[in-house]
């Protein structure tokens, strides 16, 4: 098991209200390629990985984006911080202070609620590492042009932060695939 400490895994301190970039953030929120999509995927597919090796990393990378998922929703929070109805109403976020106020809900940038068919899972270790990969390459970018829509620092510092930790996934699923790769020339599972 892992132990949680009551601190973000990065700081953030976001001063300035934009809800513009508070929607936009959604798509890492409840997004398909966002944290909560991740972890889930993660999570679920470390079962199915042929060692020990895999279980952890999965495991590991998998809580991690938990970590980010709170991050997520507590610069999501600040941004919103103090926004009246209208102001809501202007930026497009009127459905979700009908049916939220200013809770967050897992939707992605244009609404959408996060279904469950964001996690994929095919039990093909091969497969779900790869494409683990290309989910944490999608993520990577989104960062990038969530990173390109704003100058105020207090964001981009965090933003810049979970865009690495893409980069650093990346490489490890990437390693993990490689090492299977080579150990199951055959491409099946241990368990085949």
């Amino acid at each position: 098991m892992w132990k949680y400490e009551k601190k973000l895994e990065y700081p953030i301190n976001i001063k300035n209200k934009d809800l513009k970039m508070a929607k936009a953030l959604l798509a890492q929120y409840g997004g398909p390629d966002g944290e909560f999509s991740a972890s889930m995927r993660y999570l679920n597919q470390r079962y199915t990985m042929p060692d020990e090796k895999g279980y952890a990393l999965l495991n590991d990378i998998g809580t991690e984006e938990l970590a980010h998922v709170e991050m997520i929703a507590t610069m999501v929070y600040q941004l919103m911080k103090g926004a009246t109805p209208a102001e809501l109403m202007k930026e497009g976020l009127t459905p979700q202070y009908v049916e939220h106020d200013h809770a967050l809900f897992p939707v992605d940038a244009f609404g959408v609620p996060f279904t469950s068919a964001y996690i994929e899972a095919s039990g093909d270790w091969n497969a779900d590492l790869t494409s683990d990969m290309a989910a944490e390459q999608r993520a990577r970018a989104t960062y990038e042009h969530l990173m390109d829509l704003t100058n105020d620092p207090d964001l981009l510092a965090p933003l810049s932060f979970l865009r690495q930790r893409e980069v650093v996934h990346f490489n490890r699923f990437k390693e993990l695939r490689d090492f299977y790769l080579d150990k199951y020339k055959d491409n099946t599972s241990a368990k085949k």
